[in-house]
């Protein structure tokens, strides 16, 4: 059963979309900026045509994992588009909902790889705000959608501002882990100093499409397990 309340985009106004503190002046700059203004203006567009368009918070990524907190990104590409489904946070459905097949393949290779049992259904379900809570930038490189329409909203703006906070920090000082999984999020890789010690863990996308085929099959790759030796390594 779907217990996930359905909500759409209540506001194109950055003011009703709160980040932690870290983040204020990164969004503030962007927002000021006339991308930022071009992509407000869109969006309120959209809602005034009377587009449904998804998830209601779409900075949740920036609430929930401020930046002196991060110790693992993992990209996605944009929210889901069903109804009732994303909560702004890259691979994450809302409680309730149930999940989608890459999120299934994600359980599934944490189950192979550390031996982590599926979460209980329905809560948290798909639900991976824990994971947010506890240092993993859950990011879309697109940060809204409307329904139905798949990347509906992309190259509208918001890939400026999501390249800006992978920027900011992969030039840290910390030491992270980028879990990138599929050519969209490795075309991310050029923002990586390779002289700062991350770890960069490549494979294909979860998909079921190509989870499972060569290059670099996801199912397998092992990466939540090196990404929990890396972070005892560095002890977090």
């Amino acid at each position: 059963m779907n217990t996930a309340v359905d909500t759409q985009l209540v506001s194109a106004d950055p003011v009703d979309w709160q980040v932690a503190p870290g983040w204020q002046p990164l969004v503030d700059g962007f927002f000021a900026g006339e991308a930022g203004q071009r992509l407000q203006a869109f969006l309120q567009a959209r809602l005034e045509a009377g587009a449904t368009v998804f998830p209601p918070h779409p900075l949740r990524a920036l609430e929930l994992t401020p930046p002196d907190s991060v110790r693992v990104v993992i990209l996605g590409q944009d929210p889901y588009h069903g109804r009732g489904q994303a909560e702004g946070l890259a691979f994450s459905v809302a409680p309730g909902v149930r999940l989608p097949p890459s999120l299934q393949n994600i359980f599934k290779e944490m189950q192979r790889d550390l031996g982590v049992p599926f979460p209980p259904f329905p809560n948290p379900g798909g639900s991976l705000a824990k994971w947010a809570k506890n240092g993993v930038l859950l990011l879309n490189t697109c940060l809204t959608v409307e329904e139905g329409q798949a990347a509906s909203h992309s190259g509208k703006g918001w890939e400026l501002l999501t390249d800006a906070v992978i920027r900011h920090v992969a030039e840290g000082e910390r030491p992270v882990v980028f879990m990138l999984w599929g050519s969209h999020a490795q075309s991310k890789r050029a923002f990586i100093p390779r002289d700062r010690g991350h770890l960069v863990l490549t494979a294909n996308h979860p998909s079921p499409l190509s989870a499972l085929r060569p290059p670099v099959p996801f199912i397998g790759c092992g990466h939540f397990g090196q990404a929990r030796a890396f972070r005892e390594q560095h002890g977090y």
